[in-house]
């Protein structure tokens, strides 16, 4: 056959076109179906006050999703692909607010995406205590923090907050952090200081020593702000990710420069309501916040009944309680749902042996 019988690319590709386009006929057919069962579900949520964004619910509806899958997608792919329909399908409820620290292109507002969707409507505050002021005044229905990071470790300023706040935490999400080197020319010609949040500083300590062991560091609010700053002032290098990049028109001068090619920082979510316990095989998670009084065998006497009523302790962490007497909160994660049998049971008795408790919220364990 000569190539000028061949069909051409166009026409081999023309029938796979319109196959597609029919399919996406059907999904946009399904998609307005869903859409209508959802916001009937809103209305009945309005009618008897229920909570608009359930994280325990969202998740169970990833899991189904991923396991019916036969074909090419993968469950990263699929989940992302089902948490832009459930977000849009929510805001047919009502539209959904979320505090975050600001300003935007922050690591925290990819984790208010990956937690929500961008059917949300992000609110940027210039620090922690004003992403709690939000959501505990109601200015916004959610609140989204930096909790630990894989590095550097917890997030001091969140923790002291949750000791105090009457927030719960109803879902957690854990970012990849990548740091770059960002200038507005794309160079170090004239840079005289590197700027960024002091946990990021702290997390490519190692490059910045072997690279840039001259320039001065400075610790500013936010990464975002340091590329902020930068895109005004060709005098300053910012560390931060390619969001910042993209929303201040920066570019890159060193890629990837963090000192752990895995860091990684956990967020979680913030509410004024409480969750239910997830559907088998969905897992939960409680945090804990606790003290224990001044005498030995006091933290053995608030753990054994995790071990008696067999409950796995995934995290015990201290801090000091900032008296000036050397007291401690203990930060603890339980695997399971307060509302579980043995856990409730577990919890039943660690109560009254503790000199402080606070249940921060049982919450989805993010897979």
């Amino acid at each position: 056959m000569s190539n000028a019988s061949k069909p051409s690319v166009e026409d081999r590709i023309a029938p796979l076109r319109d196959a597609i386009d029919a399919v996406d006929t059907q999904l946009v057919a399904l998609l307005d179906e869903r859409a209508r069962l959802a916001h009937r579900v809103g209305e009945i949520k309005q009618e008897t006050g229920a909570p608009v964004f359930r994280p325990e619910r969202e998740a169970e509806v990833i899991r189904k999703v991923a396991a019916k899958s036969a074909g090419p997608l993968d469950e990263p792919a699929l989940a992302a692909i089902f948490r832009e329909i459930m977000s849009a399908c929510r805001a047919l409820e009502r539209p959904t607010t979320v505090a975050y620290l600001g300003p935007a292109g922050t690591f925290s507002e990819q984790a208010v995406q990956r937690a929500f969707g961008s059917g949300v409507n992000g609110v940027p505050c210039g620090t922690l205590d004003e992403v709690f002021r939000a959501a505990e005044a109601g200015t916004v229905d959610f609140a989204v923090v930096p909790m630990e990071n894989s590095t550097e470790g917890a997030v001091s300023r969140t923790r002291d907050l949750m000791i105090a706040t009457a927030l719960k935490i109803v879902g957690e999400i854990s970012i990849p952090v990548h740091h770059n080197l960002l200038t507005a020319g794309g160079t170090l010609d004239g840079v005289t200081r590197v700027c960024a949040h002091s946990q990021a500083l702290a997390q490519c300590t190692g490059w910045l020593n072997q690279n840039l062991p001259q320039l001065p560091r400075q610790g500013v609010a936010s990464n975002a702000e340091a590329a902020r700053m930068a895109a005004s002032d060709r005098t300053v290098a910012a560390i931060a990710g390619e969001a910042a990049a993209h929303k201040y028109v920066l570019q890159i001068v060193a890629a990837h420069i963090q000192d752990d090619p895995s860091n990684r920082t956990r967020f979680v979510v913030l509410a004024r309501q409480d969750t239910q316990p997830s559907k088998p095989p969905g897992r939960d998670k409680t945090s804990l916040i606790v003290s224990v009084p001044n005498q030995p065998g006091a933290l053995f006497k608030v753990l054994e009944p995790l071990a008696r009523h067999g409950v796995s302790m995934s995290r015990l962490e201290s801090r000091p309680a900032r008296t000036g007497s050397w007291e401690y909160y203990f930060f603890v994660d339980l695997e399971g749902h307060s509302l579980d049998a043995k856990v409730a049971a577990a919890l039943g008795e660690v109560q009254p042996a503790c000199a402080f408790f606070k249940n921060l919220g049982s919450y989805p364990t993010e897979t």
